[in-house]
């Protein structure tokens, strides 16, 4: 896939839903069997390709975070020492690297189902004085995403009650792609 090559992504109401529930769920605390204890919601984005239309149709939730496991939690260190701004969230407790067996889990079933990933998200909860609505990827977000292939969705809930949900290839901020639900605009 050429992500540089969607200028429109289609996300279906239901499937908005469970990508929204996810936040939601992780902000009040509901954590899962094996899942990491902390208000992150990480993901994947699967769906179709339709010409330069690309259509979601499933996300699926990542729940096993690898970020402080050897050799990952030196290589994310490196990166977020780097390009991490100052957070309220310790860089301890910041970034996520996907458990590389649950995600050859999602692949194999994406790819069962007739879809292919098409993207990953995250979810930013903390405001920032330079970026207070937290829509957009960050600098580690950016290098991060770098040479993937695959669109970064910024889940925004900075106020839970009126999430953004915004789309970047390769978490570039100059990239940004579309993202309609139901063919209805909801940046």
């Amino acid at each position: 896939m050429n992500p540089d090559l969607i200028d429109r992504i289609i996300i279906p109401a239901d499937v908005r839903r469970d990508l929204l529930k996810h936040c939601r769920r992780k902000l009040d605390g509901r954590y899962l069997a094996g899942e990491e204890p902390r208000p992150k919601a990480f993901g994947v984005v699967g769906g179709r390709i339709h010409g330069r239309v690309a259509a979601v149709t499933r996300v699926i939730e990542l729940r096993r975070n690898v970020r402080n496991i050897s050799p990952y939690r030196e290589a994310m260190d490196r990166q977020l020492t780097r390009y991490a701004v100052p957070s309220e969230t310790p860089l301890s407790g910041r970034g996520w690297v996907a458990d590389p067996e649950e995600l050859r889990g999602v692949v194999s079933l994406l790819r069962d189902e007739g879809l292919r990933i098409i993207g990953t998200y995250h979810m930013h909860r903390v405001a920032w004085e330079e970026d207070p609505h937290r829509d957009t990827p960050t600098l580690l977000d950016t290098i991060l995403g770098r040479d993937s292939r695959l669109l970064m969705f910024i889940i925004a809930m900075v106020r839970p009650e009126t999430p953004m949900i915004r789309a970047f290839v390769e978490g570039d901020v100059e990239r940004e792609v579309r993202v309609d639900a139901e063919g209805e605009g909801i940046k």
